[in-house]
């Protein structure tokens, strides 16, 4: 079974088991979330589409820790000036495990 969820403006494909990286939330390490805005679910009995969400269905996760993204590199030259400017930005974000997907 798998479900396509919508957190922190991107979309999502899950399935029980499988972890992954989204947007920072506000939670600590060890709590449960509950995704409710579940835009597809899944299955061997066929895909059920949501307009715009499946009503009834949810995703629940747990949260395994609060992480940050690799460094990314800014690097702005101005050409023959001697000008140039080097930043890094490191995006947090939060790893989590999805426990089951629930429909109505």
């Amino acid at each position: 079974m798998y479900a396509v969820i919508r957190t922190g403006g991107k979309q999502y494909r899950v399935a029980p088991e499988t972890v992954l990286k989204v947007e920072k939330l506000d939670v600590e390490p060890g709590a449960t979330v509950t995704f409710s805005e579940v835009l597809a679910v899944g299955g061997e009995a066929g895909a059920q589409i949501g307009a715009p969400f499946v009503p009834g269905a949810t995703v629940t996760a747990t949260v395994v820790a609060q992480d940050r993204l690799d460094t990314v590199i800014i690097f702005k030259k101005r050409r023959r000036q001697n000008s140039r400017r080097r930043n890094g930005h490191r995006q947090p974000v939060t790893v989590l495990r999805i426990a089951n997907i629930t429909t109505a």
